[in-house]
């Protein structure tokens, strides 16, 4: 799945697509009206204009709703924890949290996949389905869009010992 930058656009129910190449076109009698959305006093508020989300929203909103559930250590590949941890390190660096998320966003759906590290002993099956519906839940409650699949990869298992530091060992010479 690729991660594209063009905004998902969020058309007023009942009114259907309003971006650039997508109006809404209706011929009649030799004329031809293209419909750009609700303007004018008239209309109400709600309806006026479009509203555009872009990618980067649903990314950092879906990585934010992952690690809210218990079990879930960390998210991405081995690679791209690696620099997180080096760039996290850096004084004033702060965590990504796009890390391990990629988003294909359309005009009213999208679809989310997920990498993520779970904690030695969980049931991955229930961490990746509590995930998978806290995701669904906060992308389309915050965004408006509809989560049509959200697809979780485990690339490893965090170990308790993992987070022990090594002792300093003994040097055989001084």
């Amino acid at each position: 799945m690729t991660t594209s930058q063009t905004p998902a656009t969020i058309a007023p129910a009942g009114t259907g697509p309003r971006t650039g190449a997508q109006k809404q076109v209706a011929e009649t009698g030799g004329t031809t009206t293209v419909g750009s959305g609700a303007t004018g006093a008239a209309e109400p508020a709600a309806t006026r204009g479009r509203t555009s989300i872009a990618d980067t929203v649903v990314v950092k909103i879906a990585g934010m709703a992952a690690r809210e559930i218990p079990g879930v250590h960390d998210m991405g590949g081995g690679l791209s924890r690696t620099l997180g941890a080096v760039r996290d390190r850096v004084p004033g660096g702060r965590p990504n949290v796009g890390r391990g998320v990629k988003v294909e966003v359309g005009e009213r759906q999208t679809a989310i996949d997920l990498d993520l590290v779970v904690e030695y002993g969980v049931a991955i099956t229930d961490v990746a389905s509590d995930v998978r519906e806290n995701v669904i839940a906060a992308v389309e409650r915050t965004t408006g869009l509809e989560v049509v699949e959200v697809n979780v990869t485990v690339n490893d298992v965090h170990l308790p010992e993992d987070d022990e530091e090594t002792a300093p060992s003994e040097t055989r010479v001084a």
